[in-house]
């Protein structure tokens, strides 16, 4: 194994900093994929990075008393859809949480995919990815997609005022084209409701 593509793996990894999740695609254009993967799997037995999952790994953050922190799971989602060459969009509890309409910290991390459904270990945590139509996947990546996301899994009954006031600051940043452009395809109810919380004339 060449040591110039060690280093200049090593090298990458330090300048993304600790907390970068990362997969050998990461690296291309260092060396052959040969090189990658054994200067990848070298720096893991040296404990400089981490595997979390086949092909997936992470340069762990440290904390000085408790040690190597636990990996952040949407960073690891990203890597991996990345790794694909797929969107993601956060959906169920997670979807809620992130936006601040929940603070229900979900157990799993579902996500919407243009890829195959799939699920992920990552130590006792897990991250599922589920199919979805490009229709639903249009909006991923935005504001509104999240919201489209949170209110399904809150429920057209569960939105109350609280949940309106957040969802209003949480939109605030998008203008109405913006709104409008990645509502198109969510459910009637959720649109209907979006459009009378943001005061945008249906």
């Amino acid at each position: 194994m060449s040591k110039s593509v060690e280093v200049a793996v090593k090298n990458r990894i330090k300048n993304r900093g600790r907390g970068w999740c990362f997969t050998p695609l990461h690296f291309e254009g260092l060396g052959s994929n040969e090189a990658i993967r054994q200067a990848l799997s070298r720096l893991q037995k040296d404990k400089f990075i981490r595997r979390l999952a086949q092909g997936i790994y992470d340069y762990p953050k440290e904390h000085r008393t408790l040690g190597v922190i636990p990996p952040n799971l949407n960073l690891v989602a990203k890597a991996i859809a990345e790794k694909n060459g797929v969107q993601i969009q956060p959906a169920g509890a997670h979807a809620a949480n992130l936006t601040g309409l929940s603070e229900q910290i979900p157990g799993r991390l579902i996500f919407l995919t243009e890829g195959p459904s799939r699920k992920v270990k990552i130590g006792n945590q897990e991250i599922v990815f589920k199919k979805a139509t490009k229709k639903i996947m249009s909006s991923s990546g935005t504001r509104e997609g999240l919201i489209i996301q949170a209110f399904k899994n809150l429920g057209k009954d569960h939105i109350d005022e609280t949940i309106r006031a957040r969802t209003r600051k949480f939109l605030k940043p998008s203008s109405e084209k913006e709104i409008r452009k990645n509502m198109k395809f969510a459910p009637a109810w959720v649109r209907a409701l979006v459009f009378e919380i943001t005061e945008i004339n249906k």
